[in-house]
């Protein structure tokens, strides 16, 4: 072989091998942006899959939210009119929230577990004013007491919560938010406090006196 084959043949392995290795380099750079694009597309499903999920508890928590207080106003025109109540509506109107409310205490940020944990206690004071209406000592005064209690109070109340997860989706951005929600918040506690402190003095005296001063 002379030294012009010698060469040509040299030539010819160096740039098979370099071939070689250049094909085996765009591979792998091939298959490591195919590994990046299939871990963005597997973040961007699990994200909108807690997106989802979230979504979905939010409209569970508000629909049972806006069952719940229906039920309990219901009862109190129905009683009004002389009506028969059964007593099962409002339980399982109660049970479904305390059901959505128990899972969303679990995953609900701070400012939306705020105004969920305010309209729970709101919705507990509610329920007591039905359960206490027959033992009224004035029932005309109870009744245009509950009637404001679900008709505002309380009708403001399911409304706040079902603004503030839906600013929490980002459905709403209204820019001040945050001051309605601490205000609105503030008057639902003092208005819940009010009925609280009301109900306790009519058990107080629907009780009667304490004999012997026990």
């Amino acid at each position: 072989m002379d030294v012009t084959t010698l060469a040509v043949a040299v030539i010819g392995v160096g740039g098979t091998l370099g071939g070689t290795l250049g094909g085996a380099l765009l591979s792998q750079r091939a298959n490591r942006e195919q590994n990046r694009r299939a871990d963005r597309e597997r973040e961007q499903e699990r994200h909108e899959q807690a997106v989802q999920t979230r979504r979905d508890l939010y409209a569970r928590l508000n629909t049972t939210a806006r069952a719940y207080r229906v039920a309990a106003r219901d009862a109190v025109e129905a009683a009004q009119r002389g009506e028969s109540v059964d007593p099962a509506l409002l339980d399982a109107a109660k049970e479904a929230w305390a059901d959505e409310y128990s899972q969303a205490q679990m995953a609900l940020a701070r400012d939306v577990l705020d105004v969920a944990s305010a309209l729970n206690r709101a919705l507990g004071v509610g329920y007591s004013v039905v359960k206490q209406l027959p033992s009224s000592p004035d029932l005309d005064a109870a009744y245009q007491r509950a009637r404001r209690w679900f008709g505002k109070s309380l009708s403001d109340g399911v409304y706040l919560l079902r603004v503030t997860l839906r600013h929490d989706l980002g459905v709403e951005t209204e820019p001040r938010f945050e001051q309605t929600r601490m205000q609105m918040l503030t008057t639902l506690d003092s208005a819940r406090d009010d009925l609280t402190r009301l109900l306790a003095a009519e058990r107080v005296q629907a009780s009667g006196p304490v004999v012997g001063g026990r």
